[in-house]
């Protein structure tokens, strides 16, 4: 498989100093699936143009252990009708004559951390051939199970206090806050969430609630009075395990907990993990506020609106709220996949030490399902309540889901397993096993938000009384429509926050 890098990768991973904390894990996974490292001629060219001849000399000589593409793939149709009517400089330009080597075939997959040419693969229906590092590490992962050589633990609480403030993950807050050390050991008694890799630490948040009178004074624009949750330190450096969905998750619980208006936060964006950061809060509603003044220079201050609203276009915008005037489901889900999909949903009679947080797809808050239902009419912003079966008693409603969208048109096995690959809970040979289980009954993907777990878990029997399921049909088979007043009821048995539903 030839993999093409971008210019940006290469310069990642060739820098004198680390500019992605993620770049070496990348490129041992690329040397470890015997993958060809290519590099365009426009590459080339851009790094020829350094003024710096001592790194320029460098990067030339380290590109010999790249494969330089000899030849560039004749402009494809849809690649010309990008630089005519799309692009407006030579930079453009460029990136669409990469992803020409994409869409002729030349290449089989291409990474790059470029947000435009993501915006250019979507347009170009390719998107599922480019990856930005995070993205890629999620997709070998998944796919490499056995070749993983590391071990994830679960998302934990730790005070302050017990956690070395010499580790190296420290080191970038020392260098962008000159009281950091000081601030962090004033913090002892507190708690903040963190994720080890073994005994590495490679996760950290820290999350502060800030009432009507808190001082704004620093911050232009000012901010009116409101209850907000800072998001005050927040780092993740190895992520092919959707980690940021975890935190951002953690961080959406504690605002509907705290019942907030508002969730902001401060940050520089000098690095390539910050700037991931901001991209990652941009996808999930966050909005440029302006900036904050502070002793160690200018900060970036990014704000998502927490009053209830729901964009069901976009869901992900307004997570974790919900809209009753859109159609309700309830659809079942084996006890063998129900935690693995939904590891905050999980049941008493089961142990957390089962479901250590250490695959993509338990972490995630965008999560696929795979259904063979006759019932298909689905649409962006319908509820989904899912049932984990089990039968009279133990057979429970459990989850809210908000759809996302749904895949009906599904050519062949290959792309089934390409769509389900970066959400499902299956591996390759049992989604192959899914996809040729009734030929006549393809199955097709819905794509959700895993949005809220049950405090009381309402059995079949609670469900078949309060009128949900009827008692004629037993348990739910596929996606069945239920009523708004069935879903009111269920909402009141199953204890939920029903802030996170909007009239």
């Amino acid at each position: 498989m030839r993999v093409l890098l971008d210019t940006n990768i290469f310069i990642h991973r060739e820098a004198s100093h680390v500019v992605h904390e993620d770049i070496g894990t990348l490129f041992n996974w690329l040397d470890r699936l015997h993958l060809i490292k290519c590099i365009h001629p426009i590459t080339i060219n851009e790094i020829s143009k350094h003024a710096d001849r001592k790194l320029l000399n460098t990067m030339e000589a380290k590109l010999k252990s790249y494969h330089i593409i000899k030849t560039e793939a004749p402009i494809n149709s849809q690649i010309q009708d990008l630089i005519d009517n799309y692009d407006t400089n030579e930079n453009d330009i460029n990136d669409s004559k990469l992803l020409n080597e994409l869409i002729n075939d030349r290449v089989d997959i291409f990474i790059t951390e470029d947000r435009k040419i993501h915006n250019k693969a979507n347009m170009l229906s390719i998107s599922d051939r480019v990856f930005t590092i995070d993205s890629f590490l999620e997709k070998v992962v998944a796919e490499n199970p056995r070749l993983v050589d590391y071990r994830i633990l679960s998302v934990k609480k730790e005070y302050f206090g017990n956690i070395d403030l010499e580790d190296t993950f420290f080191d970038s807050f020392r260098d962008d806050y000159n009281k950091f050390n000081k601030w962090f050991s004033s913090k002892s008694d507190e708690y903040t969430y963190i994720c080890r890799s073994g005994d590495q630490l490679i996760a950290f948040l820290y999350l502060k609630y800030e009432g009507l009178s808190e001082n704004y004074s620093d911050i232009t624009p000012t901010f009116s009075p409101k209850k907000r949750l800072k998001i005050g330190t927040f780092k993740i450096t190895l992520n092919p395990f959707k980690l940021g969905e975890r935190f951002l998750k953690i961080i959406f619980d504690n605002a509907l907990n705290m019942k907030v208006n508002e969730i902001y936060v401060t940050i520089f964006p000098k690095r390539t993990g910050q700037l991931q950061l901001i991209e990652l809060l941009k996808d999930w509603g966050f909005l440029r506020h302006g900036i904050k003044q502070t002793d160690s220079g200018i900060e970036e201050v990014y704000v998502r609106d927490f009053s209830q609203q729901f964009e069901s276009a976009n869901p992900k915008l307004t997570f974790p709220y919900a809209s009753i005037d859109k159609n309700i489901f309830i659809v079942p889900i084996y006890p063998q996949y129900h935690t693995e999909l939904f590891p905050d949903s999980i049941l008493r009679t089961e142990s957390p030490l089962d479901f250590i947080e250490n695959e993509p797809h338990r972490n995630a808050i965008r999560k696929a399902y795979i259904s063979r239902s006759i019932e298909r009419n689905l649409k962006s912003g319908d509820i989904i309540v899912f049932y984990r079966t089990g039968g009279y008693y133990k057979g429970v409603a459990t989850t809210i889901g908000v759809v996302e969208n749904i895949i009906t048109d599904i050519k062949d096995e290959k792309e089934f397993i390409r769509q389900c690959r970066k959400r499902s809970i299956f591996t390759d040979q049992q989604l192959v096993e899914h996809w040729n289980y009734n030929k006549r009954l393809r199955p097709f993907i819905v794509n959700f938000l895993y949005t809220y777990s049950f405090t009381k878990r309402p059995n079949l029997k609670k469900l078949i009384e309060i009128g949900l399921v009827r008692v004629v049909n037993s348990a739910p088979r596929g996606f069945e429509l239920i009523d708004k007043n069935h879903f009111r009821i269920l909402l009141k048995e199953a204890e939920v926050d029903e802030s996170i539903i909007i009239n």
